[in-house]
């Protein structure tokens, strides 16, 4: 059987918000029972169909790097995370719903992860909020995940969805929530499922094709 051809997706997102048991569940299909703390970086891998059901269907296999989330600007942990930031293909933006600051930190991890944050405050501007203009011109697929949706009280819920919306299309990208402790959330033919399926086709086209559906020339 030929090798599978692969892509590289980074899963960011701050320390405790649920990576580790979110990149479990969409490479096992199964709840994480015990998790722990990220050092440095762990690598698992999904069997993804592109263009599932079609004539252009093929295997690819979904590289997921979920990386550490010690948040800084220190240059010795940006350092230390940016060998993992090579030849990515596409990231996956998590944050705690519950969290409102996991959800702003977001533009920071973004930033760094595209070689942007320069500045070591995280290139905030002076009203708090970060410039989305920098996000304009960006060619990495990016996918929004929010976690502990469970967690939300039922009052609460429609104002804190409709804050990590905006955050979403800050980003030009779709939005998933879920609990990563029901596998449900992502049911074959639900609408998560279908936007997960989406974003990772479109990381295989910007990796392997050109826009007119051509395939293209690419790296090991």
């Amino acid at each position: 059987m030929a090798a599978l051809d692969r892509v590289k997706v980074l899963v960011l997102g701050d320390s405790g918000v649920g990576k580790s048991s979110l990149v479990h569940l969409l490479c096992h299909n199964q709840v994480l029972g015990n998790p722990s703390w990220t050092v440095g970086c762990s690598v698992d891998v999904r069997i993804h169909d592109y263009k599932e059901g079609t004539p252009e269907e093929k295997t690819y296999y979904i590289e997921l790097w979920d990386v550490g989330g010690s948040v800084g600007s220190a240059t010795s942990v940006k350092s230390t995370r940016a060998v993992f930031y090579n030849l990515l293909n596409g990231i996956i933006l998590v944050h705690d719903l519950t969290n409102k600051k996991s959800s702003q930190n977001l533009y920071r991890w973004t930033l760094e992860a595209l070689n942007r944050d320069v500045a070591p405050t995280g290139v905030l501007v002076t009203n708090g909020d970060y410039d989305r203009e920098q996000f304009a011109d960006n060619q990495i697929p990016l996918l929004v995940i929010g976690t502990k949706l469970d967690q939300i009280p039922e009052t609460k819920r429609n104002e804190v969805l409709t804050r990590t919306a905006f955050l979403a299309e800050d980003f030009n990208a779709e939005e998933i929530n879920l609990d990563c402790t029901n596998p449900r959330y992502l049911a074959a033919g639900s609408s998560n499922a279908v936007k997960l399926s989406r974003f990772f086709d479109k990381v295989i086209e910007k990796r392997y094709f050109l826009r007119d559906g051509n395939q293209v020339c690419h790296f090991s």
